[in-house]
């Protein structure tokens, strides 16, 4: 072929390359190109010097509009309190008050101020058990909480899975049980005849982390609600993933098999209520810290 025919014709497809490359960069970024630069890429009007350098300016300019959106962060899981006395039922003698201070020497309370920063079972330090306005199912709870000395009481969930909460302070980890603090307690058959034996499971701390009488503690408690499958059976018990004593953990992976001795009878549910124990001693909270959780 002639020069004097390739040359229009090479021309042509240098045009023709020109204009699909700027128009498929305008729609990788989703935009449509002004009306002048499809007519000078019609014409011609642009050199192959300025075909490059514009080609360079609109990928960096461009660019940034087809990126990748970064995904927006999951939402925090809601923490809610239930520190107040208006976050539960069957309240009885309980109350609330500014400070709180409990004997180091008997079962009893030291002093109490009126006020709305922690809730106590009532100035005799004995009443009713109260149960949680809110449901729960896999969840993590922080509990702060106080008892004087010899003091008892302990912690519900889904109505039937007792942590204790226990005077238990000097014990020798050696002689720990599931009775004292931050221990499973035991499941509980009064059909069986020996009453030595009614008694069975339950799961004592692995170490005694408890402050003396009177001190301010702490109980971190991750629990998984039992599983049922589509009929209503369950398929896997209760658990508790792992429980902290003032920053100690004491349990971890912890099956229930069943409610423990005075938690709620009957069929096993997978969402259900707190309990606190109210009628064993004194007992002040003033942190009731619930977050919701999915455990595999």
């Amino acid at each position: 072929m002639g020069a004097l025919y390739r040359l229009p014709i090479e021309r042509s497809i240098h045009l023709a390359c020109q204009k699909r490359v700027f128009l498929t960069l305008f729609s990788m970024a989703g935009e449509r190109p002004p009306g002048e630069l499809t007519c000078l890429l019609q014409t011609g009007a642009i050199t192959p010097v300025k075909s490059y350098l514009l080609l360079s300016f609109l990928f960096l300019t461009l660019s940034p509009l087809n990126a990748e959106t970064p995904s927006a962060k999951p939402a925090a899981a809601t923490v809610t309190q239930l520190g107040s006395l208006s976050h539960w039922n069957r309240t009885g003698e309980w109350a609330m008050a500014e400070s709180i201070s409990g004997s180091t020497t008997e079962m009893k309370w030291k002093s109490i101020k009126e006020g709305k920063a922690i809730l106590f079972n009532g100035k005799s330090g004995k009443s009713t058990n109260i149960v949680s306005k809110t449901t729960h199912s896999d969840v993590e709870v922080l509990v702060e909480f106080m008892i004087p000395k010899s003091s008892n009481s302990g912690i519900y969930f889904l109505d039937r899975y007792e942590v204790q909460i226990l005077d238990s302070y000097g014990k020798a980890d050696d002689a720990l049980s599931h009775g004292d603090c931050g221990g499973i307690y035991e499941r509980w058959d009064d059909s069986i005849e020996d009453p030595k034996k009614r008694g069975y499971e339950g799961t004592a701390p692995t170490t005694n982390a408890s402050k003396a009488p009177g001190a301010w503690q702490q109980l971190m408690i991750a629990f998984r609600a039992p599983r049922f499958d589509a009929s209503g059976k369950k398929s896997e018990n209760a658990r508790f993933v792992k429980i902290a004593h003032n920053g100690v953990v004491i349990h971890e992976d912890v099956e229930v098999t069943g409610p423990t001795r005075g938690g709620k009878g009957g069929a096993e549910v997978a969402e259900g209520h707190f309990i606190i124990q109210g009628d064993h001693g004194p007992v002040a909270i003033r942190k009731f810290q619930i977050t919701p959780k999915n455990f595999e």
